[in-house]
């Protein structure tokens, strides 16, 4: 996997660029590559941490390859994804799905008693990424019996939490302007 992502970053590293800034490749979180808009050639999305001491949130960056050109940036969202990439048991992560999606994973299974684990499950639909799926688990370190769990297919606003079936609207929600608060109270378990 390190490898396959090697070649793309070192092609990159020169050429990123936010708000007329370059990444600093030690701000990098995670990385994955794939396919994200189905066109044969290999995509990048990047979580990359805030520049300087900040209560900002960790900023993701998602370029698609032309057929022939270099990686361009299609979607540059600061301040969206919690997670603390030096803190054991709170480092977000993004990966890649056979089929084409983005999963990114944050979590907190270091401090205090509520530990929790979410994912957002994104896909390029209609020229742009999207939460196509949200799930998350959470559980008390001194209630066992304290648990919640909820998978939801945002698109179609069908799922399950707590074992029981779950049905909202069904919305396409851009990656930008989601909030985590959407899902769990989709979910029930704000």
């Amino acid at each position: 996997m390190i490898a396959r992502l090697t070649l793309p970053l070192f092609l990159l590293l020169p050429s990123l660029a936010f708000a007329a800034e370059a990444i600093d490749p030690g701000r990098i979180v995670s990385a994955a590559t794939g396919d994200w808009d189905k066109d044969g050639t290999s995509d990048l999305a990047l979580l990359v941490k805030p520049g300087k001491e900040t209560d900002e949130d960790n900023a993701i960056y998602i370029y698609l390859a032309g057929e022939d050109g270099p990686l361009t940036l299609k979607s540059a969202i600061p301040n969206k994804i919690w997670g603390q990439y030096d803190m054991a048991g709170q480092a977000p992560t993004i990966s890649a799905l056979p089929n084409g999606s983005l999963v990114i994973t944050t979590h907190n299974d270091a401090i205090g008693r509520d530990r929790w684990e979410q994912k957002l499950t994104i896909a390029y639909r209609n020229f742009d990424f999207v939460v196509a799926g949200y799930t998350y688990a959470s559980y008390d370190t001194l209630d066992p019996n304290n648990t919640s769990q909820c998978d939801l297919n945002v698109l179609t606003g069908k799922g399950k939490s707590n074992n029981k079936p779950v049905t909202v609207k069904g919305e396409l929600v851009l990656l930008k302007d989601w909030s985590d608060d959407r899902g769990q109270h989709a979910c029930g378990i704000q």
